[in-house]
């Protein structure tokens, strides 16, 4: 089976998995940003792709649905859509991306860390006026103060 792997699991470990391996433009960067010198070795070794339109909008779909979105970088969106469309694991610690990978039926695999037990629904609260929101408004449309995300009850 194919694995995607994100930064996070990246830097956990010391070799690539033996299994047919890929990842997104994105996690190079995100790995040179922090100078990890395995990156001339991996990029030999390490298939790179980009997903399709339409597997982005799926995953940010399901992501926005979640309340996630607002906690997924680009990259992560792009390895959550990728993993979906070649029907892959995702190999991450991060727990957000689980999150999403579970709604939308990509199986995740952990490295560094114990993976989620259940999926989380987040809301967005502002810290000034207490105002909640669906989705990651950044600022409070009544207050002008800071949102930050809460899990659903």
């Amino acid at each position: 089976m194919t694995l995607v792997l994100d930064s996070s699991a990246l830097f956990s470990m010391q070799d690539l998995p033996g299994e047919d391996s890929v990842t997104v433009p994105g996690v190079w960067d995100e790995l040179r940003r922090y100078n990890d010198p395995r990156v001339d070795y991996w990029e030999g070794l390490l298939r790179t792709a980009s997903p399709g339109e339409a597997s982005l909008a799926e995953v940010r779909g399901a992501a926005e649905g979640s309340g996630d979105l607002g906690r997924l970088s680009t990259t992560d969106v792009e390895l959550l859509a990728l993993a979906w469309e070649l029907g892959a694991r995702l190999l991450t610690d991060d727990y957000s991306m689980q999150n999403t990978a579970r709604i939308i039926g990509v199986s995740c695999v952990t490295v560094g860390a114990q993976g989620i037990k259940k999926v989380w629904r987040w809301r967005y609260r502002c810290l000034g006026c207490g105002r909640s929101e669906e989705r990651d408004m950044g600022e409070c449309p009544v207050c002008g103060s800071r949102m930050k995300s809460v899990r659903a009850r």
